[in-house]
Parts: structure tokens; sequence; C-alpha cells
């Protein structure tokens, strides 16, 4: 029987790993949500291309994002993010904060939502992972946003373990944390003002020293966490523990 995953921010970085390491395996049937337009075509495959904050393009996709069929194993990533405005309270933007929780924080919730309305009766192995970060637990100078998103993603994910311990519907909820990774987002960290981030010296160092971690090394962990899910307790993770 076939497993079905669901990544989100598939079309580079962490989520295009894990496309394309999950569909070296035939039996994996993998559906990508991203924005971009993406480029594989293998049988295996359903590119999605749509922005996860048009929440009225999501509601009416949520058929084709969840289908209705027999799985042995069913998985959500919620990987797509933004690290929003870096610059201090003060000079903040309504839109762009809006933007950034819409992203992180509205749209895996309403997936999640989605998921269980769809699958909590399904008789397969069901786990969603929703990609945090380390900044939902320390409090960064121009990352207020961010941080903020990550630490309500987090709680979200833990309310959602709580509830399905009740209601016994076998779901097992992550909110993984996957270390300093190569990826766009970084350049943009690298990108922003030392006036509104003091720490921009010690991010351009982690670049120019190889010491960040490749999107395959992250989707390796994740994957990792996936598929050994009984073997890490507690819903908060980070792949530099493991």
């Amino acid at each position: 029987m076939k497993s079905l995953y669901i990544i989100t921010g598939s079309s580079k970085g962490i989520g295009k790993a894990l496309v394309d390491a999950l569909l070296e395996n035939p039996d994996n049937e993998v559906i990508g949500i991203a924005r971009s337009e993406q480029m594989l075509h293998k049988e295996n495959f359903t590119p999605l291309n749509f922005d996860l904050s048009d929440f009225d393009l999501l509601d009416e996709n949520l058929f084709r994002i969840f289908p209705e069929a027999e799985y042995s194993k069913i998985v959500l990533v919620n990987n797509a993010g933004w690290i929003g405005p870096i610059r201090h309270v003060g000079k903040l933007k309504l839109e762009e904060i809006k933007m950034l929780f819409d992203l992180n924080v509205v749209a895996p919730m309403f997936l999640m939502d989605a998921f269980v309305k769809y699958y909590a009766s399904a008789n397969a192995e069901k786990t969603v992972v929703n990609i945090s970060s380390g900044a939902a637990k320390k409090a960064i100078d121009g990352w207020a946003g961010y941080s903020s998103s990550k630490a309500a993603l987090n709680m979200m994910t833990e309310a959602a373990q709580v509830e399905a311990d009740l209601n016994g519907t076998g779901i097992r909820y992550f909110a993984l944390a996957p270390g300093v990774v190569d990826t766009d987002m970084q350049g943009d960290i690298r990108g922003a003002s030392e006036k509104e981030f003091s720490n921009l010296d010690k991010f351009e160092k982690l670049k120019s020293n190889n010491q960040l971690s490749s999107p395959q090394e992250a989707a390796e962990k994740i994957l990792y966490l996936i598929n050994h899910r009984d073997k890490f307790e507690g819903v908060l993770q980070d792949v530099r523990e493991f």
C-alpha cells in the first residue's frame, strides 16, 4: 500500500530536498505545494502551484491536497515559512506582519485542521511535522515577528497533540527545529542591516566558515523522525539533538 506525503514549500530548500528523497521510493505518493513552478515530472509527484496565503484558493483545493484513498502512511510537513522583515519593533508595517503570520501560523493551522477532518478516522500511520525554529524559544532583536510566529506554531502543535491523545486519532504531531540550514532564508538574514540585527556577524560567519547544514542533511533528519517517530517523546524536537 502506498504512503502519502504532503509537503509545503516544496520547490526549494528543505522542501525540495524532502520531495527529492521521497520520490526515490515509487511507493511514495508526494504532493508538493509551492508558489513557484515545480519542474519535476514524475508519476508519483503532484505539484500544486499556489500561494499558501491565498486562503480562498487553499480552501477550494483541499480535496487535491488531501486525496481520499487508502494509504498505509499519511504525512503532512508544513515546511513553508518566511523570516519576515528583519527590523526592530516600531519599524514594522501592518501588511508585513499580516503576511508573516498568514504564512507561518494561519496556513499551517488551516492545513492541520483539514488533515484531521480528512484523515482522523483513516486506518494509517498519521504524522504532522511543523517546521519550527530554535528562535521560537529565544528573543532575538529584529526577529520579533518570526520568533513569535514560530512560538505560536509550537503551542498550536502541542495543543493538537493533547487533542489527538484525548480523541484517540493516533495522529503524532511534531514541531521540529531543523537547525541552521543553507537556504534562501539564510540569504535574507545575511542581507539584514546590522542596526536592525545585532547577530548579523554571527550568521555571516556561519556561511563563510561552512557551518550551515545542507537542505539534504536537514531532510534526512526530518525523514528519520517521521520513520522512527515512536523513538521520540514530546512534541518539540530539534535535529541538533538526534
